[in-house]
């Protein structure tokens, strides 16, 4: 993609109603539709989605594939899917718009800020799909099972909330697998290293991405954990 595409889709982002940005670790301030400040944290549902319903969050969404697939099933729950990336959260909230999903928004920020955008106890559900393993020396602690990462879900996360991590990375998993078992305030519930091997744990883990499909293409496992807070 063009530089110059890339800037239209950066422009055109905050004309959608179903994105926010934010990229200030000083200012935690979301922008919305038509350039407006919102003060979004603890009230998502009041203030965007206008109901009740259980929030799951998509992070490191890309495209937002899981988290269109999810709205598209589940019109009685609520997902936003969060990234970095700008065209990719522009494919997602084009998508979202085109099916008439109201029940899916976008935040284009770091996911360490996180705690600065939802309150305590506000989400039910996180899924953490094909995240970057961070497989560089040195950089363990952007990995998005890392213990500053599980805090920052643990403060956000209700208490009968769960996380789904899928993954083709063996080294993600391990690590992943690592810290869970050691974290005193993780239970584990459910782990596979080869989720297409058998029965799936649950049918919403056949929902593939593009990156998914990519990685089943050239014969990689995907592999799933889901996990909650004590």
């Amino acid at each position: 993609m063009s530089r110059r595409n890339k800037l239209l889709k950066f422009s055109e982002l905050l004309s959608f109603k179903n994105v926010y940005e934010n990229f200030s670790y000083e200012n935690p301030t979301l922008v919305g539709q038509n350039g407006i400040e919102e003060e979004l944290k603890g009230k998502w549902n009041k203030l965007h989605f206008k109901n009740n319903n259980p929030i799951t969050l998509e992070l490191a969404c890309g495209r937002g594939e899981y988290a269109l697939q999810l709205a598209a099933n589940y019109p009685n729950r609520n997902f936003i899917g969060i990234d970095i990336k700008g065209a990719r959260i522009w494919k997602g909230a084009s998508n979202a718009i085109e099916q008439k999903l109201d029940n899916v928004a976008f935040l284009r920020t770091r996911i360490e800020l996180i705690e600065k955008f939802f309150g305590q106890n506000e989400v039910d559900e996180i899924w953490i799909t094909f995240p970057d393993p961070f497989l560089k020396k040195g950089k363990d602690n952007r990995r998005l099972t890392a213990f500053p990462f599980l805090h920052r879900y643990k403060n956000i996360l209700a208490k009968s909330g769960v996380i789904h991590l899928k993954t083709d990375s063996p080294e993600l998993y391990e690590f992943s697998m690592e810290k869970l078992s050691t974290a005193e305030f993780v239970n584990i519930q459910v782990t596979n290293e080869d989720i297409y091997a058998g029965e799936l744990p649950i049918p919403e883990l056949d929902y593939k991405t593009y990156y998914e499909n990519k990685h089943l293409a050239i014969g990689r496992k995907i592999r799933y954990i889901r996990f909650n807070f004590t």
